[in-house]
């Protein structure tokens, strides 16, 4: 599956900038890195993981329309994970 693909959700729905800049930030994390994600931890050791989330909670990223949240986050990591074979 090509990075491009990665990048827009599998159901087809159209993909805001949000979407798109959520997505190609775990196309940068490395195999290993993701390798490392556990499904079964709390939202705050997922948080602790990452290193990328704001003091209110939200993700840190430029160029977003909307802030995304920890469920958002897993939600399309694990998709992520499954959807690069991990």
């Amino acid at each position: 599956m090509s990075d491009a693909n990665l990048e827009l959700p599998p159901d087809g729905i159209a993909p805001d900038e949000t979407d798109i800049s959520l997505r190609a930030y775990f196309l940068r994390m490395s195999d290993d890195r993701l390798r490392e994600y556990d499904n079964d931890w709390s939202d705050a050791q997922v948080i602790e993981w990452d290193g990328n989330f704001r003091s209110d909670g939200a993700l840190m990223l430029v160029c977003c329309e909307r802030d995304i949240e920890i469920n958002e986050y897993r939600s399309v990591l694990e998709e992520h994970i499954s959807r690069r074979g991990l």
